[in-house]
This record gives C-alpha cells, sequence and structure tokens, in this order.
C-alpha cells in the first residue's frame, strides 16, 4: 500500500488503533458507547436518543459494550467508534487503507456487515480483514507455535504451523478479564455494587493494576497472608477514591488465579494451563517438541504479575522432557495490534486485501 494503512483491533474491552509502522497503537480507549436521551428528536423511542463515546459522567448508567465475549451485539455501536477512529486519522491521510481485525466469534453475517460498514458509510478505499492471533504470531516474528490469548471477553489458545492456524486444536475459555472485574466488584461491594458506579469502576480498575497478581502456589500464599498481623502489609492497604483505607483480603490481591484455578471462583471450564496442554496434546505428537518450545503469550491478562512465569512452569513440567520456550514482549496487550501493523505492508498479502471497486463488483451486482 501507498500510503500509511489505518490498523484498528477492536477488542471486547478495549480499542487499539494507529497507522502502520509505529511500535504501539496511537490510540487505546475503552470500546464503551453511551446512549443519552435526544429531546430535539421526537417520534420513535430508538430515535429519541444519541450514542456518544466512552461514559457520560452525567448518565453514567447509560453505556455499554457494543461487543462482549467477540460477538457483536450492537452494529451501531461499533460503528460510532469506527467512525470516531478515521475522523481522527484521516486529518493526516485522507485516503488511507484500513486493516481491521476480525471478531473472535464472527457469525457469517459479521464479515459482509464490516464490509458495509467500511466501504459505503466510512468510505474506506480497501480494506483488510486479518485473524487476530494469526496478527499476534506474526508480532512475535514466529510462522509456527502456540498463541495462548487473554483478553477482557475472552481466553484463546491457537496452535499454528508454517502460518496455517490448526483450527481442530484450537481451545476458547469464555472467561477472561471482565469476569476478574466482576469478582472484584462483588467482593469489594458486596450487594451494593453496582457496574455503572464511577466510584466503584475506578476502585476496581486501579485494584486490578496495582495489587493484584498470580501467585506461584495458591496454597502458600494463603497461608503466608494468614500469618501475617493485621495492618503489618503496607502493600495489601487500598484508598479508596472518598479518602477512606481498607484492607484488601488475601483472595482480592489473587483474584487472578482464577486463570489457573477457576473451580475455585465458581467458573466453568479447565484453567488456562489446562487448554494449552489439551490444545497441544491434540496436535500430532512429532510437533509436540517444536510448539512447545514456540509458545507466544499475549493480551492484558498476561500482564499480571507473576502470570506468564506460572504458566510457563506449568507447561515445561508437563513437558519435562522438552525443551519449553515463551515469547513474552513488554507490549503484548498490543501484540494484535503489532502484528497487524506489520503485515499492513508486507507484499505476501497483497491478495488479502479488498478495494471498493472489488467490493461493489462482488456485493452489489
Amino acid at each position: 500500500m501507498a500510503t500509511r494503512t489505518i490498523v484498528i483491533d477492536h477488542g471486547s474491552g478495549f480499542l487499539k488503533a494507529g497507522f502502520s509502522g509505529f511500535n504501539e497503537p496511537q490510540m487505546v480507549f475503552p470500546s464503551i458507547v453511551n446512549y443519552i436521551p435526544c429531546r430535539e428528536n421526537p417520534g420513535p423511542s430508538y430515535a429519541r436518543r444519541r450514542v456518544s463515546l466512552g461514559i457520560d459522567l452525567c448518565r453514567p448508567d447509560t453505556f455499554s459494550y457494543p461487543i462482549h465475549r467477540g460477538r457483536v451485539l450492537n452494529w451501531e455501536g461499533v460503528e460510532h467508534i469506527w467512525s470516531f477512529v478515521l475522523e481522527k486519522h484521516r486529518l493526516e491521510n485522507e485516503n488511507s487503507p484500513v486493516m481491521v481485525t476480525e471478531f473472535p466469534l464472527k457469525e457469517p453475517a459479521d464479515r459482509q456487515k464490516t464490509l458495509e460498514i467500511m466501504f459505503e458509510l466510512l468510505d474506506v478505499p480497501s480494506i483488510f480483514l486479518a485473524d487476530q492471533l494469526e496478527m499476534s504470531l506474526y508480532a512475535s516474528g514466529l510462522l509456527t507455535g502456540v498463541v495462548v490469548d487473554s483478553g477482557y471477553g475472552l481466553t484463546r489458545v491457537q496452535p499454528f504451523h508454517l502460518g496455517c492456524p490448526l483450527r481442530s486444536s484450537a481451545k476458547m475459555l469464555e472467561f477472561a478479564g471482565q469476569d476478574l472485574s466482576a469478582y472484584l466488584f462483588k467482593s469489594l461491594f458486596k450487594e451494593d455494587h453496582n457496574r455503572h458506579n464511577l466510584f466503584q469502576l475506578d476502585t476496581v480498575a486501579t485494584t486490578q493494576m496495582t495489587k493484584c497478581y498470580v501467585p506461584q502456589n495458591l496454597g502458600e500464599s494463603l497461608d503466608f497472608y494468614q500469618s501475617l498481623p493485621r495492618g503489618s502489609d503496607e502493600s495489601n492497604a487500598y484508598q479508596l477514591p472518598d479518602g477512606s483505607h481498607v484492607e484488601l483480603t488475601p483472595m482480592q490481591r489473587l483474584a487472578p488465579e482464577m486463570f489457573f484455578s477457576p473451580e475455585v471462583f465458581d467458573l466453568q471450564g479447565p484453567s488456562i494451563s489446562q487448554a494449552v496442554l489439551d490444545s497441544i496434546e491434540t496436535c500430532e505428537a512429532s510437533m509436540h517438541p517444536l510448539l512447545v518450545s514456540h509458545l507466544m503469550a499475549c493480551g492484558g491478562n498476561t500482564l499480571y504479575p507473576g502470570f506468564t512465569k506460572r504458566l510457563y512452569r506449568l507447561i515445561a513440567d508437563h513437558f519435562s522432557s522438552t525443551k519449553t520456550t515463551m515469547w513474552v514482549g513488554s507490549n503484548r496487550n498490543f501484540s494484535v495490534w503489532l502484528g497487524a501493523s506489520v503485515v499492513a505492508h508486507l507484499s505476501t498479502y497483497k491478495s488479502k486485501w479488498m478495494t471498493k471497486d472489488e467490493y461493489d463488483e462482488s456485493f452489489k451486482m
């Protein structure tokens, strides 16, 4: 592509966007829209509201996520977010091609809807719909390996061989970052928890980012905390936004343990480590050494302190006769976007692009 490509990675929790060629996206913001009553537009109920980006501080109860666990629930919200992103980037490059990562649990009609929005409503010159996990793989410079991606809505495991996904070995867990947030909401605020309360939102987000970590052994960590006199561990204390102080419980700090022991948190399904092992075991035995030596962890949940160390140890213990190697990038929460940014300008992917003329010929006959 002659001009810089606008790369959009739209996840369940966050959208990452920017021009290809950079080391990180230039825009990162929550994938949230809100609907505000519009008095100037009387008529049908759906017309008496206005969609806008983010959380309205005056009406925090009006926001929602247009994508839930990799599924699009609100195309109007998705279109609004994409329109905002393109408007900002077109100030520099008016006719930039667009690369969009496809939604994990896309329905057959979702691809058509994406093309319709991009070509007919947003008037892009050309588009490339990219697989998220494939882009993550390329971000590490690998063609063969196992991608372990844990984001806001989904946790997924996908083996690749020479750039081709081994789809029959893919694993998906419908518990991820939003489940950890839900646990903290209920644990911190009990029956008063409200996911639309700004004070509670800020408290949960700050707790996740600054206090939570993955223990290497849950039992030993709990024993350690229980042996401490109350108030002796300053790192366990937390000041709420209203100025009051609370002391977090051991399980609140160890909440990311849910990825390794979901049953402790009443969550269904295998642990993330078991999903990785099951995925590798379903591949041909001759491929096991190659896959185990090329593990790639990505997604925001893998940033919790102790996460990749715990995952590596569990995989290495299982495949004790094989050398285990895990690729862990410092920007692994942006791996999908980074891989797409690289692929956007590779000539080997030229055939993957669709132009507006090609769209008109294929879908508007």
